[in-house]
C-alpha cells in the first residue's frame, strides 16, 4: 500500500516545530508587553515628546507597517516551504505598477486584483527558476528584482506618457491619480479615546493613544491584512494542507516518502507569497499615495524579510517586526528629529538592561561593549536637542540593523530553506 500524508508529519517535522517555539507564556508576553508600555510612557514624560504615543503616529505606523508586514508574510510562506524569496522586493514593484496602471482606468478594487496577480506571475517566475530549474534561490530573486524594476520603468513610459494618461497627470514615472479605497473609523471607540489621549496621563494616555491610532482612520485594505495574518496562522499551523507544506521546507525527502508533491506544494507556497507581496505593493500605490510611483517600494521588501527573520519564521512575531519598524519609519516622515531623539533616551534603557543582562551571563565583553555604546548614547541625548535630519531618514534602517543584530542567537530558520530539491533524490 502507498504511504500517504494526512495528519501524521514526516519524521522530522515535530522536532523542528518544537524547536521554533519560544517557550513563553501568555502570562510572561504581557509582563513584557507592560513593561514596554511603562518604558514608552516614561520616556514620553521624561522627554516630553508627546508624539512617541499619540494616535497620529500609530495610526501612520500603522499604515507604514501594513505593506512591510504583507511583504514578511509573503516571505515566511515562501520560506516555510524551502524556497528562499530575495524577490519580494520585485513582487512588490509588479504590484505598484499593476494597481496603478488597472485603478486608474477602472476602479481601485480592480487594480487591488491587478496587483496581487502582478504579484503571483512574480512569484510563479521565481517558482519555475528554482523549483523546475534549480537556479540558485539568492540568484533567482536578485534576477526577478532586476527584471521587475525595468519591465515597470519600461511599461511606465509606454502606458502613461501619452493620450489619456498624460491628460490625467501621467508620466514616465508615475500613473494618473486612482481614487481611494475606503477607510474608517470606528464608532465611538475613536473619539473617546482621542478625548482620554489628550490629558496626557502617564500610562493611561498613552495607551489611548495607541488604541486610537488602531481604530482611527482603518483602511479596508489594513483589514484585510489583519485576516490573511489570521487566515496564514491557521492554515500553516492548524490544517494538513499547512502540515504538508511545512515538511517540504523541512525535510521534502521525508515529505515525498509519505505521499506529498513537493513540487506543487512548493509552486503553490510561492505563489501565495507573490500575491501577498503584489498586495503589499498595491497598498503603496492604492492606500498610502493613491498612485504608482517609480521606486515607491523604498526596500520595504528586503525590509520585510527581516521582519520575518525577527519572528523566527512565525506570524506573530512577524506582526510584531512589521509593527516596530512601521513605526520607526513613521517617526522619521511625521515627527522629525526631536521626536526621534527621544528615541536616544528609550535606546539608552535597553542598552544598559541588555548589559546586565550579558554581565550576568557571564558575556564580559560583550556586556562592556553595550555599556560603553550605552553610555554614548546618553551623552549624544544630554548634549543634543534633536537629532540630525540625515541620521533621521535612515532611522528604519538603523532600527533594522539592530533588531537582527540582537534577535540573531535564537532564530532558527526551516532547515531545507533554499536547498535544491529534485523528485526522488532520497531513493
Amino acid at each position: 500500500m502507498t504511504a500517504t500524508m494526512t495528519d501524521t508529519p514526516p519524521p522530522a517535522a515535530p522536532k523542528a516545530d518544537t524547536a521554533t517555539r519560544s517557550g513563553r507564556s501568555l502570562g510572561q508576553i504581557l509582563l513584557i508587553v507592560a513593561g514596554a508600555l511603562l518604558l514608552v510612557a516614561a520616556v514620553r514624560v521624561i522627554s516630553g515628546s508627546d508624539q512617541l504615543t499619540s494616535e497620529g503616529q500609530v495610526s501612520a505606523a500603522f499604515s507604514l507597517a501594513v505593506p512591510i508586514g504583507l511583504a514578511g508574510l509573503a516571505g515566511l510562506w515562501s520560506e516555510r516551504s524551502g524556497v528562499v524569496n530575495i524577490g519580494l522586493e520585485g513582487m512588490m514593484i509588479l504590484g505598484t505598477f499593476g494597481a496603478g496602471w488597472i485603478g486608474w482606468q477602472s476602479s481601485p478594487w480592480l487594480g487591488l486584483l491587478c496587483g496581487i496577480g502582478f504579484g503571483v506571475l512574480g512569484g510563479l517566475l521565481h517558482a519555475v527558476a528554482t523549483v523546475t530549474f534549480g537556479v540558485d534561490h539568492i540568484v533567482s530573486g536578485v534576477a526577478i528584482n532586476l527584471l521587475a524594476l525595468g519591465t515597470t520603468q519600461y511599461l511606465a513610459k509606454l502606458f502613461f506618457v501619452d493620450g489619456k494618461a498624460a491628460e490625467a497627470g501621467g508620466n514616465p514615472k508615475q500613473s494618473p491619480p486612482v481614487d481611494s479605497l475606503p477607510s474608517f473609523d470606528v464608532p465611538g471607540l475613536s473619539s473617546g479615546l482621542h478625548s482620554v489621549e489628550a490629558h496626557h496621563w502617564f500610562l493611561i494616555s498613552d495607551i489611548a493613544g495607541i488604541l486610537g491610532g488602531l481604530v482611527t482612520d482603518m483602511s479596508v485594505v489594513t483589514v484585510l491584512a489583519i485576516a490573511l495574518f489570521v487566515a496564514s496562522w491557521w492554515l500553516l499551523w492548524r490544517t494538513p494542507f499547512g502540515l504538508r507544506l511545512r515538511s517540504c521546507g523541512e525535510n521534502p525527502i521525508a515529505a515525498e516518502s509519505l505521499g506529498v508533491n513537493v513540487y506543487k506544494y512548493k509552486y503553490a507556497a510561492v505563489a501565495v507569497s507573490g500575491g501577498l507581496a503584489g498586495l503589499g505593493g498595491a497598498f503603496l500605490a492604492l492606500v498610502t499615495s493613491h498612485t504608482y510611483l517609480e521606486n515607491q517600494t523604498g526596500g520595504r521588501g528586503y525590509i520585510g524579510l527581516a521582519a520575518m527573520i525577527f519572528g523566527n519564521w512565525r506570524p506573530g512575531g512577524l506582526a510584531m517586526g512589521a509593527g516596530l519598524f512601521g513605526y520607526s519609519d513613521a517617526l522619521q516622515l511625521r515627527s522629525g528629529g526631536e521626536t526621534v531623539h527621544a528615541l536616544l533616551l528609550l535606546l539608552f534603557v535597553l542598552l544598559l538592561a541588555m548589559a546586565g543582562w550579558k554581565l550576568y551571563k557571564k558575556a564580559i565583553v560583550q556586556g562592556a561593549v553595550s555599556a560603553v555604546v550605552a553610555v554614548a548614547v546618553l551623552v549624544w541625548y544630554l548634549t543634543t536637542d534633536e537629532v540630525p535630519s540625515d541620521f533621521v531618514g535612515a532611522t528604519p534602517y538603523v532600527v533594522t540593523l539592530l533588531v537582527l543584530s540582537l534577535s540573531a542567537q535564537r532564530l532558527r530558520m526551516p532547515k531545507a530553506d533554499g536547498m535544491r530539491y529534485r523528485k526522488g533524490q532520497g531513493k
